[in-house]
């Protein structure tokens, strides 16, 4: 297949005292609505490296397909799309924005009509494949990276140095996402936010490719009672501790 999907700007990451290894893959796996995404920006620009959201990428397909009046179980359809456009990333800003064909979507990707059919967007082998691929390609062109999403620590990068799986109870993911919308000026039902909540967690844990799973040697954290900053100063911690193992790391 002739891929397009992905090509992104070669910026590289930022170093800062204190974390000497050149090369540094940092994953946040976890379920829908768990803080994945704030915490691993967050996470990245107090430790001066750079982030990616990989769910951004399946929402960008999704909203392909939306634009496109494609069906999400038109496998084959959903393929071409995604290699027919440019995926992107805008990695001047903090934290980086997606772009598709070159416009900024990264508002866009978070509205409700995206939300209901990216998971069955992202359980297609064929797009998957594509997008581990693309991953892994930007990864080595931003070696010092937190990476987040549902398969990171899993399947995208399983050596990757520090690997964290957040998780929270439904409810408190629902009201989580409740809050985003309401910012948004969006209107919300967080009963209706749980239970889509809860589908989505049986289809990413059920799908039959890279389903959601605690990644291998994974620190797992129960976000339900934690701050945003809370959560963040526990992995800058557990990061700080992985390099003052290393040899040759300074005290």
């Amino acid at each position: 297949m002739n891929r397009r999907t992905m090509i992104e700007s070669p910026k590289g990451g930022v170093s800062i005292k204190g974390l000497r290894p050149t090369n540094m893959i940092v994953t946040i796996d976890g379920p829908a609505g768990s803080g994945k995404t704030t915490v691993a920006h967050s996470l990245a620009r107090h430790l001066g490296l750079d982030s990616l959201d990989t769910g951004a990428m399946y929402r960008s397909v999704a909203l392909l397909t939306i634009e496109a009046g494609v069906s999400p179980e038109d496998h084959e359809s959903v393929v071409a799309l995604a290699c027919d456009h440019r995926i992107d990333f805008d990695w001047d800003v903090t934290p980086p924005r997606i772009l598709l064909d070159g416009r900024d979507v990264d508002d866009r990707l978070r509205q409700s009509d995206v939300s209901e059919i990216v998971s069955r967007i992202a359980g297609i082998p064929m797009l998957r494949d594509a997008m581990v691929e693309a991953q892994r390609a930007i990864a080595a062109r931003h070696p010092r990276l937190v990476t987040e999403g549902r398969d990171q620590g899993s399947v995208v990068f399983p050596d990757a140095e520090v690997r964290f799986y957040l998780d929270a109870d439904s409810g408190v993911r629902a009201k989580r996402r409740a809050g985003e919308m309401r910012d948004r000026g969006e209107d919300c039902d967080v009963e209706k936010i749980r239970r889509a909540i809860e589908a989505r967690d049986r289809s990413d844990r059920g799908r039959k490719d890279a389903p959601l799973t605690i990644p291998v040697g994974a620190i797992r954290i129960d976000t339900g009672e934690m701050s945003i900053e809370e959560v963040v100063n526990l992995l800058i911690r557990h990061v700080e501790a992985w390099c003052d193992s290393k040899p040759g790391s300074e005290s």
